[in-house]
């Protein structure tokens, strides 16, 4: 998970480079993934059946999963049109708060209070990472915020999902559904999903990178551990995104920054420590 969660980090660049509309873009990324996921799964299920049980709490999940997937993609690529990257990457970052509260409120989460205090360290640390020196915009930071509570909505039912379906599995499942919800939203915001051939390349190493690598890991993670300690592991993409935009933008990382990125990287440590796999 930590390492998918670094490799996320990068994607604010894909998304940034890219000339395509901020829906179309998501689209693509989870469109190009399928064939790349759907080898992973026959891979991962090559010497075991594949036959499934579905309950009408797998089908909520999956269509829960890969709708509020599509929703927080496309809202954060928007919000990248009105607002800062590091704005838009804390208010995106928050999802670890609305997955306690969901979790709580709707799924009898029993979550300690060390967890939580240990959460509100990381985000602390995550606030020094990506805020300094950067004005708050509105509309642009609003949208971050929902991004981040589909965001939770997409880790929760990925929990729930892999408790019956393989990591591989859940992931392609999502994904298709994720696709068929941004078909909609991209017509509608292009009427135009024709991409030239420099875009294309874009796009696809963007859904292997980002979609198909990232997530892989992500989800196989987010299977053997708890749905809140796995959306606390997942601050690390904004220390990442920080690390990148020093390493190939040559963006100046500032003593506070560093601080910020030390603090998320103890409070992911402690809360590993004191948070049992469920």
């Amino acid at each position: 998970m930590l390492i998918g969660a670094s490799m996320l980090g990068g994607s604010g660049i894909f998304v940034k480079i890219s000339e395509s509309s901020p829906s179309l873009i998501a689209f693509y990324r989870s469109l190009f993934a399928l064939p790349f996921l759907y080898l992973w799964m026959k891979y991962q299920e090559k010497d075991e059946s594949s036959n499934i049980v579905w309950n009408r709490r797998n089908k909520f999940f999956l269509i829960l999963g890969g709708l509020c997937f599509a929703l927080d993609m496309s809202i954060w690529n928007w919000s990248l049109s009105f607002t800062s990257v590091a704005n838009a990457t804390l208010m995106a970052n928050t999802a670890p708060v609305f997955v306690v509260i969901f979790g709580i409120l709707f799924l009898g989460y029993q979550i300690q209070i060390s967890f939580i205090l240990t959460l509100m360290l990381a985000l602390i640390g995550v606030l020094m990472v990506v805020l300094p020196g950067e004005e708050m915009m509105v509309f642009g930071d609003t949208l971050g915020l929902a991004a981040a509570v589909f965001y939770a909505g997409y880790i929760m039912s990925i929990k729930d999902l892999t408790h019956a379906l393989k990591p591989a599995r859940t992931l392609f499942l999502v994904t298709v559904v994720t696709t068929i919800c941004l078909l909609p939203i991209s017509v509608i915001e292009t009427k135009d999903l024709r991409i030239g051939w420099s875009e294309f390349l874009i796009l696809i190493s963007y859904a292997i990178f980002s979609q198909t690598i990232a997530q892989g890991m992500i989800t196989s993670g987010i299977s053997k551990v708890s749905a809140h300690l796995s959306s606390l592991v997942l601050l690390m993409q904004p220390v990442a995104a920080a690390f990148y935009g020093w390493f190939l933008l040559k963006e100046i990382l500032s003593p506070l920054q560093l601080l910020g990125g030390l603090i998320v990287l103890m409070a992911i440590y402690m809360a590993t420590k004191k948070t049992n796999p469920t």
